[in-house]
């Protein structure tokens, strides 16, 4: 199945934890091997088994175990919990729990990047928890949202506080977990997912868009598409991300640090260095947006809006998105599945109508980042500087 699944363009990640209850097959081994944490009294802190990562044996004990299910062809393994490390425990490190517990999601983050980079080449995982240094280990999410207006706020100010702190990428659960979504709340919420560097439906059911009805099928196809067709600005804003230690979900001072209005908002965004997000935290037809900057086109319906406080209403997408004044964005052509995207034709939109237009692109092939200049010929563009050898764009 797993072999079927992959040849369709899924990948498979599976949930794990590494706390062991008394009834689970593992759990007597892990007690006879030591493998996991101690109070001073030499028990267990809680009822269930949990794994000391500052012991080497328990971490060899336990990447031989994800190996066997990465071999098979798992995707990623996703780090669930880690932010419950006994702090009256005593560890293999010699260390107490006041040291060792902020280190547990880093050491539980490494365990995991290291063995799935080894087995599979690919150094990602899906993570709850972190500590500096987990940066190294990507990817995190933002936990068990609660699925109202206000959850959806705090996820996004979560995720820019994430991101201010030196992630590159992060992700959380489209519509809130807790419960099942409320279908207005989906429906604001699925933009705000898919302009994330990863997006995920996930939660309490029914999260399946069909389960819902034909229209909020066709609304999650809006979204997903739109990612689809933005997976060249994704990807080099990714590989941008990488190299300068900036984040995919960006607060707006980091990209205008000299606006003061920038600084107070948190409850839009940057996707990457060109498209301003301003979900609809609350349900309506438009929403009060601050522009930093220049001016900004509007994604969907192509109208300018100038610097400052306006007042803009949404397209078919339920969200605010608009596009940094004299940017090139790459877009691909729409695929089933980002395997079968078509790399060597990329169209470059130009938004505005300056004398020169900037953007990035990259190539998954190389992974080189390239900057594309177009110059303004007669009544459209032309490729000024960034041609990749084998790749046909479509100045538009």
């Amino acid at each position: 199945m797993i072999n079927d699944l992959k040849k369709d363009g899924f990948h498979i990640s599976l949930w794990q934890l590494t706390y062991f209850t008394p009834k689970n097959k593992f759990f007597p081994e892990i007690i006879d091997k030591n493998l996991n944490i101690k109070n001073s009294k030499g028990e267990m802190p809680y009822e269930d088994a949990v794994l000391d990562f500052s012991n080497t044996n328990t971490v060899k004990w336990y990447q031989d175990k994800l190996a066997g299910l990465l071999k098979m062809g798992v995707g990623a393994i996703k780090v669930d919990f880690g932010e419950a490390a006994p702090l009256e425990g005593m560890y293999a490190s010699g260390r107490g729990g006041w040291y060792e517990h902020n280190l547990y999601p880093l050491r539980y983050n490494k365990a995991v990047a290291d063995i799935t980079k080894q087995t599979t080449g690919d150094n990602i995982i899906w993570a709850r928890s972190a500590w500096a240094g987990s940066q190294r280990y990507p990817l995190h999410w933002g936990g068990d949202a609660a699925n109202t207006d206000i959850g959806m706020e705090s996820e996004l100010r979560g995720g820019l506080s994430f991101g201010l702190s030196g992630f590159s990428f992060w992700s959380h659960d489209i519509g809130g977990f807790v419960v099942s979504s409320p279908e207005d709340l989906y429906r604001r919420w699925l933009p705000m997912g898919f302009l994330s560097s990863h997006s995920r439906a996930h939660g309490a059911p029914p999260k399946e868009p069909w389960l819902y009805n034909k229209s909020f099928v066709k609304a999650f196809r809006e979204s997903a598409e739109m990612k689809y067709k933005l997976m060249p600005y994704v990807y080099a804003q990714a590989k941008n991300c990488t190299e300068k230690g900036l984040p995919m979900v960006r607060a707006l001072f980091i990209e205008f640090p000299n606006d003061p209005g920038a600084w107070l908002v948190d409850d839009q965004y940057l996707f990457g260095s060109d498209i301003l997000v301003a979900p609809m935290m609350q349900s309506g037809t438009g929403r009060q947006v601050y522009l930093p900057g220049g001016s900004w086109i509007d994604y969907q319906s192509g109208k300018t809006y100038s610097a400052g406080w306006n007042r803009i209403e949404t397209g078919e997408i339920p969200c605010v998105i608009l596009i940094r004044d004299g940017a090139v964005i790459p877009l691909a052509k729409l695929a089933q599945s980002t395997d079968k995207i078509d790399w060597m034709n990329i169209e470059l939109k130009v938004y505005g109508n300056q004398s020169t237009a900037k953007g990035l692109v990259c190539l998954p092939s190389d992974n080189k980042l390239v900057e594309v200049t177009v110059v303004k010929k007669g009544m459209g563009y032309q490729v000024d500087k960034g041609l990749i050898s084998g790749v046909n764009y479509q100045v538009k």
